[in-house]
C-alpha cells in the first residue's frame, strides 16, 4: 500500500480556506480523510481538525 504524504501546511490551508468560504469542498473532504489516515500528523494539525468537524456539526460551515 502506498503511503500518504502530506504537503506541509496542508491543513492549515484547508482549514483557513473552509473558513473564509464557509464551505467543505469534495476535494476538502478527501484531502481530511488522507489526513485522518495518516500517522504523521502533529498535535496542532488533529486539533484543527477536531475545530473544522465541531464547526460543520454546528453547521457554521456547509458541506458543498
Amino acid at each position: 500500500m502506498d503511503s500518504i504524504c502530506l504537503l506541509p501546511g496542508a491543513i492549515s490551508e484547508l482549514t483557513a480556506a473552509a473558513i473564509d468560504s464557509r464551505q467543505l469542498t469534495q476535494g476538502d473532504r478527501y484531502g481530511l480523510m488522507a489526513a485522518m489516515l495518516s500517522e504523521t500528523l502533529s498535535d496542532d494539525e488533529r486539533s484543527a481538525i477536531d475545530r473544522l468537524l465541531r464547526a460543520i456539526r454546528r453547521r457554521k460551515i456547509a458541506i458543498s
